[in-house]
């Protein structure tokens, strides 16, 4: 805790209980909802505030009532703290009004329960559920500026990085749903000679044909994976992680457990597709999310499948296709919970394959977009780890602020 550190001049040792009250929000039932009423907020709306929410138009307790510019403290589950912006509503369960007491700048108070949530979920009840209760708040010491004037200071500064931090993180939500309309639209209707969608099938049903996966191109054909695709050998190597790690070497190696994690080690530029095969993770994850492309040398075991393209198709258009297409239906089930897709059944799986020049094209319109997401990922984790560090240095007061120095924001 903060007493690990000397306490600077003009710094004091605050017990968190002390900075506020902290009011927790009423119990509402199913019986107590209207149609027009002030919004309920839960935990949903912390996390998602334009999320939809039931309406309550009884009586509560003033400390039950907020408003936007209040600070509210997420305590049981979902540990998060925020100022509200939503207008007038009803305060849920679960949910503290925390009110800043006298002399403590309420920006400030939020970074700092921010800044310390981790050791106050550490220090939180439960196991697998984390609570931070009001005992928890009785005990736990902070360091903090008495000098109103610098408190304001450093919540200016954090705040400054805040707000490049939603910023950006509104950008890639923005990408991302544009990049998801767009990929419908493109592994769907394809793109004209002349580099523009190919109008609806309802405005144009001409420019389509019907096939055994539905209204596809005139100019695309109708395959299968084994027409467009190898299927490279598999090892069917024990799946102790002794024995894997033994046999690792100088490649990393796969099954469908590490396919999770590989996703987010491996991005675009590469030569293979990899897809699980089976076992509970199909239940967590589904296949479109454990398809990616490969860089470089690797070894995977039986339950995995390698795939580049063949004859025409591309392997970026194997990769798409396999990000947008539902394939769950082709799966057959092995036991309670497990579902397998083994290579007899993967080679049978339907493609529509346009011409290869129309590929390229609608990998660079994909690839675009995942660059924009790629790019804005790589600024929001800078940013991130700016923050981290800044409130490290201000909140434990490492690193003063000038109080009379305008660049002083700037630190």
């Amino acid at each position: 805790m903060c007493n690990e550190l000397e306490i600077l001049e003009g710094w004091d040792e605050r017990i968190l209980y002390d900075l506020a009250e902290y009011h927790n929000g009423a119990a509402f039932k199913p019986k107590d909802w209207v149609e027009d009423g002030l919004p309920i907020v839960r935990i949903e709306q912390i996390n998602k505030p334009n999320s939809e929410t039931d309406k309550f138009n009884g009586f509560v307790l003033p400390r039950n009532l907020i408003d936007t510019g209040d600070l509210i403290f997420s305590w049981s589950a979902t540990l998060k703290v925020i100022i509200w912006s939503g207008g007038p509503a009803v305060l849920n369960q679960h949910l503290y009004k925390v009110v800043p007491n006298s002399g403590v700048n309420k920006q400030l108070l939020l970074q700092i329960l921010d800044f310390n949530m981790e050791k106050l979920a550490g220090q939180s009840q439960g196991s697998t559920m984390k609570h931070v209760t009001r005992k928890e708040l009785t005990k736990f010491r902070v360091k903090f500026p008495l000098n109103e004037n610098e408190q304001e200071k450093i919540a200016i500064i954090l705040r400054t990085v805040d707000e490049a931090i939603e910023k950006t993180e509104a950008l890639i939500d923005k990408y991302g749903l544009v990049k998801a309309g767009m990929m419908h639209d493109l592994l769907t209707r394809g793109l004209t000679p002349g580099g523009k969608l190919r109008p609806p099938r309802e405005e144009a049903p001409d420019l389509y044909k019907e096939t055994p996966i539905g209204w596809i191109p005139k100019e695309w054909e109708f395959k299968t994976i084994d027409e467009c695709a190898n299927i490279h050998n598999n090892l069917r190597l024990p799946l102790s992680s002794e024995v894997r790690e033994g046999m690792r070497g100088d490649y990393p190696y796969y099954g469908p457990t590490g396919i999770v994690g590989f996703i987010n080690e491996f991005r675009a530029d590469g030569t293979y597709v990899l897809i699980g095969e089976d076992g509970d993770h199909f239940l967590k994850y589904s296949y479109k999310k454990m398809t990616q492309k490969v860089v470089g040398k690797f070894n995977v075991n039986n339950h995995a499948h390698v795939l580049s393209g063949k004859d025409g198709c591309s392997t970026d258009w194997l990769l798409y296709y396999f990000l947008h297409r539902d394939i769950t239906f082709w799966l057959t089930r092995q036991g309670a919970g497990r579902y397998k897709l083994n290579k007899a059944a993967l080679q049978k799986l339907p493609l529509a394959l346009p011409k290869p020049e129309e590929q390229d094209e609608i990998a660079k319109h994909i690839f675009f977009y995942r660059n924009m997401l790629d790019t804005n990922g790589a600024v929001l984790a800078k940013l991130r780890k700016q923050k981290k560090g800044l409130m490290h240095d201000l909140l434990t007061g490492e690193v003063q602020v000038k109080v009379n120095d305008p660049e002083a924001a700037h630190v």
